[in-house]
């Protein structure tokens, strides 16, 4: 790989979403140690932007450093999967309920875009993975709480560590689907009630499949 090279963006600010990129890939698993001299003369950086972009990641939680041996990709045990998802849950379901009732009829039209889309996407699993995280960080921009928003960005990013990814069990994606279409159909009625427990229901099987 080339030297990366300073954008706009601050140095460490682009490795980070180098080692970001690579951690949801896989390429570094959960639990690996990261070997900062090899990641640097990789990039053709010094270890101070390193050092400072796994400050970033490690307040993400994706990366958790030991005293004296350095950086290792997050492992998940199955509670933190289990207290992530219920998190999400709670603060996933509380902006779809906002939206049911606030949304204006273009913002949800463009729910139900994204929800064709994802319906579109049924036998493309990557694509699938795209716009169902698409889908559901739009319902937390049109939800309008920068801090929830902000919170669940970071716990989707760890989300992501789970070795065993819900969506890919045999036939996750089409109950995932029908999960969606429970959702719109309480948004469409404009219940926000009947919106949050759709959604809660939708993360309750997503952990069911995930665990």
């Amino acid at each position: 790989m080339s030297a990366l090279t300073l954008t706009p963006r601050a140095l460490y600010e682009e490795v980070a979403e180098q080692l970001r990129q690579r951690i949801f890939r896989r390429e570094l698993e959960p639990g690996s140690w990261i070997d900062e001299l090899k990641i640097a003369e990789e990039f053709g950086i010094s270890r101070t932007p390193l050092r400072e972009a796994l400050k970033v990641l490690a307040a993400e939680g994706l990366v958790t450093m030991k005293v004296r041996r350095g950086a290792y990709v997050t492992e998940m045990s199955d509670k933190d999967l289990r207290d992530v998802y219920h998190l999400l849950s709670l603060l996933e379901s509380d902006a779809a309920a906002v939206v049911a009732t606030t949304a204006t009829p273009a913002q949800l039209h463009e729910l139900q875009a994204l929800h064709a889309e994802l319906e579109a996407a049924a036998g493309e699993r990557e694509r699938f993975f795209a716009v169902n995280e698409r889908f559901h960080m739009r319902v937390l921009e049109l939800a309008d709480n920068r801090w929830r928003s902000q919170m669940v960005a970071d716990l989707r990013k760890v989300m992501k560590l789970n070795r065993h990814n819900s969506l890919l069990k045999q036939g996750r994606i089409e109950d995932s689907l029908s999960e969606h279409r429970a959702v719109m159909a309480a948004l469409a009625r404009r219940d926000g009630a009947a919106t949050a427990q759709a959604m809660q229901a939708h993360f309750a099987q997503g952990l069911e499949a995930a665990a």
